[in-house]
């Protein structure tokens, strides 16, 4: 039977010296010094210093038992260390525990790797055993982080009189830009359920039957290509309201992470946060989300450089193209060979076809790498556009739009990590805003919506929406945290005819629409409140938090980058009755491995 723990592994200090206590927990090393064994012990709140001493000879031969991460019970009395033993890097560094009692509850075997910080072990081994992963320091505080997060986060819209109501897993399949997982129905033959992308068209719902301020934590599946930051189930915080604009929705956000900020790591948010349009990101960054805890805007020398007899220049612009540079800060000694490397760099990361520079230093001056076919105005002027300075270097990509501000993008990016302009303990929330409100698909041949179909579009847009859509710019805001999107949202539409002209707009037709959406413009019959929202990604808040690089090392039992669980082997294969009883059969050759 257990024993009933009175402190757990983190709290006890020297306060409570000659206090009988009792501790339970993991072994996470043992140290046998002349007799006297040193068990560090660890639970999810620290570890402890415990000692069995010689002087209790059946006590200490039980000790001499234990190994890494038995789990043991101990009953003993807390003593300060002496002023040579206190252990400074640890909360209970300046006391041990005398042990006077030993339960060990269960043995353990050597684990595949050490449970402690900063292992070098492959993610893969680390996924399988994911529950002892889950035993490190990091990835525990990484847990707290997370738990903290929702109850800051529920206190938030409680005390703001938001109502939080869950909404179902099991929906109906819609577009909403990315695969849906189908799950089979055993009752309705040939059917299937969707799980949720996000409850989008439910919390509209709400807002249709009176719940003007409703919020969820809540999770969504996108069938998807991975990446570091995307994961095929993902957590989010939803929200919509009724009766608001773009500023009430922003306002109430702002206000959330301002809490959260302080709450989970303790930093305080006192300014408003910065908006930029759409347009001024890709312009001035190449993306929508952009990171701007660093400069390096991008110069463009377009209207520089389009009658210039360097025809990778002007001809660019005579394309529609552009010529874009960025100024990276003391670099302008940069050598030839360092500068080649860098190109081959460039090339292969961001596709562009080639780097061009103009290097300022003291030794040579103003120097261009194609200053032979450029006037020494046209170069002046250049470097007078990049507001560059004697030591700087202009790093320039000429090509197509939109490609080249894209793999200038990833050039600033690069340029910041490699000469460490980017301030990691900073906190930079952006609003970009005013979004295209579709997008033209070469793919599909017709337009998308660049958020989602029921996204409205600017008022004073709605005349062109028929004959000029890729001009309508959208009621969205996108939420953007040091180069991450951690939300989304927009103002919805609300009125049924606008909603059928929208579909219309998408190539979704009447009976299309019927089908898929038929629900929703039926609801919208009955008299719907403007309304508006947002969704914020919980699993990229708390990577960016916690200071990680990867959504896998804040959630509890992630997928790998093939959606898979190496843990429990999921997905896997299921039997033909199990099939049978969903009326599906597979395709040939599919899954004949497992027969």
């Amino acid at each position: 039977m257990a024993w009933k723990r009175t402190h757990n592994c983190g709290e006890l200090t020297a306060e409570h010296t000659g206090e009988k206590i009792i501790l339970n927990g993991w072994v996470a090393t043992r140290r046998d010094l002349g007799g006297v064994i040193f068990i560090d012990l660890r639970d999810r709140h620290g570890i402890t210093q415990i000692v069995f001493n010689e002087t209790d000879k059946k006590l200490h031969e039980k000790a001499e038992q234990l190994r890494g991460e038995y789990v043991i019970g101990v009953k003993g009395v807390v003593e300060r260390r002496d002023e040579e033993n206190i252990n400074p890097d640890l909360d209970t560094g300046d006391i041990e525990i005398i042990v006077t009692d030993l339960q060990i509850y269960s043995k353990a075997e050597t684990p595949p790797f050490e449970i402690k910080e900063d292992i070098a072990t492959g993610e893969e081994i680390r996924l399988t055993y994911r529950y002892l992963d889950l035993r490190r320091p990091d990835l525990q505080r990484n847990m707290i982080l997370r738990s903290d997060f929702y109850q800051s986060v529920r206190s938030f819209y409680h005390d703001r009189d938001f109502m939080e109501v869950e909404t179902p897993v099991l929906m109906k399949s819609t577009p909403e830009g990315a695969r849906d997982y189908l799950v089979p129905s055993r009752v309705n033959a040939g059917k299937f359920f969707a799980l949720p992308q996000s409850p989008q068209t439910y919390k509209q719902l709400l807002m249709v039957s009176g719940f003007d301020r409703y919020f969820q934590i809540v999770k969504c599946f996108r069938d998807e290509d991975l990446r570091a930051d995307r994961q095929p189930e993902f957590t989010q915080i939803d929200v919509e309201m009724s009766f608001v604009d773009e500023e009430a929705v922003m306002s109430n956000t702002e206000a959330l992470m301002r809490k959260l900020m302080k709450e989970t790591i303790g930093r305080e948010i006192e300014t408003s946060f910065r908006r930029m349009t759409y347009e001024e990101a890709i312009k001035t960054y190449g993306t929508d989300k952009p990171d701007t805890r660093f400069g390096l805007e991008f110069a463009d020398f377009s209207e520089l450089v389009k009658d210039s007899e360097f025809n990778i220049f002007s001809g660019t612009v005579e394309k529609g193209g552009a010529v874009l540079g960025i100024t990276v800060p003391g670099q302008g000694s940069m050598g030839r060979g360092a500068i080649d490397r860098l190109t081959e760099r460039v090339q292969k990361e961001t596709g562009a076809g080639g780097l061009i520079y103009i290097k300022l230093n003291e030794k040579d001056g103003v120097k261009c790498s194609v200053e032979k076919f450029l006037k020494e105005e046209t170069v002046q002027a250049m470097v007078e556009r990049a507001e560059a300075e004697m030591g700087d270097l202009v790093l320039i990509l000429a090509g197509g739009s939109p490609d080249v501000y894209q793999q200038m993008n990833k050039l600033r990016l690069m340029m910041g990590e490699e000469h460490n302009l980017i301030n990691k303990d900073e906190f930079e929330f952006l609003w970009v805003t005013d979004f295209p409100l579709v997008e033209w698909s070469r793919e599909d041949q017709r337009y998308q919506a660049l958020h989602h179909p029921f996204t409205a579009p600017h008022r004073g847009d709605v005349d062109r929406l028929d004959e000029d859509p890729a001009s309508v710019r959208s009621r969205a805001y996108d939420l953007v945290l040091n180069g991450y999107e951690i939300g989304g949202g927009s103002i919805r539409i609300h009125d049924r005819e606008l909603q059928k002209r929208m579909f219309k707009l998408l190539g979704i037709d009447e009976e299309e629409a019927e089908e898929r959406f038929g629900f929703l413009l039926e609801a919208f019959k009955y008299g719907v409140p403007p309304h508006g929202g947002i969704a914020l990604g919980v699993d990229r808040i708390i990577m960016i938090l916690s200071g990680g690089n990867s959504l896998r090392d804040v959630i509890a039992f992630p997928k790998n980058q093939k959606a898979q669980s190496l843990m429990d082997n999921s997905p896997a294969y299921v039997d033909q009755e199990q099939l049978d009883e969903l009326h599906i059969r597979l395709k040939r050759g599919v899954g004949e491995e497992h027969e």
